[in-house]
């Protein structure tokens, strides 16, 4: 499986700088970044190496391609061509969208398409936030909310422009924060970050413990759930945006938490912006399943082989709009009493 990175951000906050630093990195050879369009990317002479209509070969021994109208078709002409030879044996792929781009799209395809789920798996999504105008962009713009709610790791740009206004880096962290306590802040010095902070992830199936921690947000398995309908009114998009996160030593029965997600995803799924997990189910609690959704589009359900660490508690984590976290609880609850008094009834001879 080729793991996929969304490289996501609004409108001047930095995506270009830091993926410019990024393809020069050596740790970042073998990969294939996919762009809107060339010129979307410092691609200076020290860095092409040679280019058709339809990609260009870096010297660091990465290729870029632009979307020839189709993602979906763009992932797989990569793929066939790199089957055939004909590009570099890449084993990664970075995507980047352009400044007023809703990612949700983006992940919808990747987990939607068959043919592409055979060969690519999501590894997360980055999101650059400009931390001069960042906290105006939030303010203004749904876009700028939506990329930084669905990012698993968040980059803070421009910080060394900003002097002495420490003051303003805190506040936007800490909005930051509200907005999505999962997402893991990184702050990048003149574009310059490593690249095993933003591109290393576990995609669809964590593997080891810290893989958990990144991938669900360690800090949303420490925070209670927010509750949306008694959020503080204010005038800003993000106010009807929060984490909801489900925590539970007891298993939970397959049939029920198949039931919960295809309802949830019926009834809600439009602003069930993104919701990862890791679930222990009743029949085999050896294993843990894997859930992944990104709004009205459930991922087909994963087991690992194992469990990574001791703990076996059940965890799913929830960023929603418009959604009162009780609701999902009840739903929850509602289903699985239903299934197990389903399941004790006693059958007709």
């Amino acid at each position: 499986m080729i793991p996929v990175t969304v490289l996501t951000g609004f409108l001047g906050s930095g995506k270009t700088t830091l993926l410019g630093h990024l393809l020069r990195h050596p740790d970042l050879a073998r990969t294939a970044v996919i762009i809107n369009e060339f010129g979307a990317v410092a691609l200076d002479h020290d860095l092409v190496e040679a280019s058709d209509e339809s990609f260009v070969e870096l010297k660091t021994g990465c290729i870029c391609c632009a979307v020839r109208g189709d993602l979906v078709a763009t992932l797989g002409d990569l793929a066939r061509r790199r089957d055939a030879g004909t590009v570099p044996p890449f084993e990664r792929v970075v995507i980047e969208t352009t400044g007023l781009a809703d990612p949700a799209p983006v992940l919808i395809a990747l987990l939607g398409d068959d043919g592409l789920g055979e060969r690519f798996t999501i590894a997360g999504v980055v999101t650059t936030v400009d931390a001069v105008g960042g906290m105006q962009a939030l303010d203004e713009h749904d876009q700028a909310v939506k990329q930084a709610a669905l990012a698993d790791r968040i980059v803070l740009t421009k910080t060394d422009l900003l002097g002495a206004a420490r003051d303003e880096t805190a506040a936007l962290r800490s909005r930051l924060a509200d907005l999505n306590p999962a997402a893991h802040v990184i702050t990048a010095s003149f574009g310059d970050v490593a690249p095993d902070l933003l591109l290393r992830g576990p995609g669809g199936a964590p593997r080891t413990a810290d893989d958990i921690l990144r991938w669900l947000g360690a800090h949303a398995l420490r925070t209670n759930a927010l509750d949306l309908g008694h959020r503080q009114a204010r005038a800003r998009h993000d106010d009807r945006i929060g984490v909801h996160t489900i925590v539970r030593e007891a298993p939970i029965a397959a049939l029920a938490l198949t039931l919960f997600l295809e309802a949830l995803m019926e009834q809600a799924g439009r602003d069930v912006l993104r919701l990862k997990g890791l679930v222990r189910l009743a029949e085999d609690d050896s294993r843990p399943v894997v859930v992944h959704a990104v709004q009205h589009l459930l991922h087909p359900l994963a087991t690992l082989d194992r469990w990574p660490s001791a703990d076996r508690q059940s965890r799913l984590v929830f960023i929603l709009r418009d959604i009162a976290p009780a609701w999902i609880d009840a739903l929850l609850a509602v289903i699985e009493a239903e299934v197990a008094e389903t399941a004790d009834r006693p059958r007709a001879m």
